[in-house]
């Protein structure tokens, strides 16, 4: 291939790119107009959704110009491959009655599956009625229109605690969260990730502050999976638990799965600079990479040319982020 018809491909190439990325302004088509009433309500907050995921997916690896098409077409496919949609099941198969002296509750057991996987990527987590009260409350104030047609089993005077009443709320919850997760408006809220997460990473936290490095590190071992099935959309948000696993390998003298996991928070950070774990996760990185005979000075040029276009600021140590996290 000559040189003009080469640029004349790469032309073409990014011209089907730039059109891929562009949002269509024509009327709605028939099967649009015939979607149900609480679909055609949220159509514009779920393209600006994919509009703001187009926009953090390029952001994070823009193409250019100096790109040969092979190596265009490479990213595309892997842009392609990052944007695939996980798609989790919800299962409750048992429950626990937990009785304290002035209180008593049922605990669902919440088993969450990716499809298609095996048992090792399950995630298992326990929530009481209350819990998914506050979530349904808590939707209800966002999306209230989106919500209207959502129903949520109700607490009975008496007999909340027979096997009847048990065994029909396991069936209403699972079907509830298989309905919340199916609307991607509502499965990529705060606060629907918040409800399958909070109460454990609170927890984690909580060890971690507490010296209990080995329990901490379970814990957001255990988290940090569901939580990238999550939040596919947006990778920063799960920086800061992956920082506190880099803390607690650390702590237990563990480089060599402190610097991988430091790793996979710089790579989601490459473009967010300006993120208050960026420096910290940096400095760590490079005590790190020296500790294990790695290399260190391109990760020490970044600090420089950071503190180069920065005016001097109290920057806290990795650690002392990770214990300001969910302090109540």
């Amino acid at each position: 291939m000559d040189q003009d018809s080469h640029c004349t491909a790469e032309s073409e190439l990014l011209e089907a790119v730039s059109r891929i990325t562009t949002f269509s302004t024509t009327s709605p088509t028939d099967e649009e107009q015939n979607q149900p009433k609480s679909e055609i309500s949220c159509q514009v907050r779920k393209e600006n959704s994919e509009k703001d995921d187009l926009q953090d997916s390029n952001a994070s690896l823009s193409p250019n110009s100096s790109m040969t098409t092979k190596e265009l077409q490479e990213y595309w496919k892997n842009e392609k491959r990052q944007c695939r949609q996980v798609k989790l099941l919800f299962e409750i198969p048992s429950t626990r009655i937990v009785e304290h002296r002035l209180s008593k509750y049922v605990m669902y057991k919440i088993i969450i599956l990716q499809t298609g996987s095996f048992d090792s990527n399950k995630s298992v987590i326990e929530r009481r009625y209350s819990d998914f009260e506050k979530l349904h409350r808590n939707l209800l104030e966002e999306f209230s229109e989106e919500m209207e047609d959502v129903t949520f089993p109700r607490k009975t005077l008496t007999g909340n605690f027979t096997e009847e009443i048990i065994n029909e709320r396991k069936l209403a919850f699972k079907d509830y969260l298989r309905l919340l997760y199916s609307m991607k408006y509502i499965r990529r809220s705060k606060k629907f990730i918040d409800f399958l997460t909070r109460l454990e990473l609170q927890e984690a936290y909580g060890c971690l502050r507490g010296g209990h490095y080995t329990r901490a590190l379970e814990i957001l071992l255990e988290v940090i999976g569901l939580q990238e099935r999550l939040t596919r959309g947006n990778p920063v948000s799960i920086v800061p638990t992956l920082c506190a696993i880099v803390v607690c390998h650390k702590d237990l003298e563990n480089p060599a799965s402190a610097f991988e996991y430091g790793e996979k928070a710089l790579s989601r950070l490459r473009v967010h600079t300006s993120h208050r774990y960026y420096i910290p996760l940096l400095e760590t990185m490079i005590t790190l990479a020296y500790e294990l005979g790695k290399d260190f000075l391109s990760l020490q040029e970044k600090l420089e040319e950071w503190k180069a276009k920065k005016d001097p600021i109290r920057v806290f140590t990795l650690k002392e982020l990770a214990v300001r996290e969910y302090v109540q």
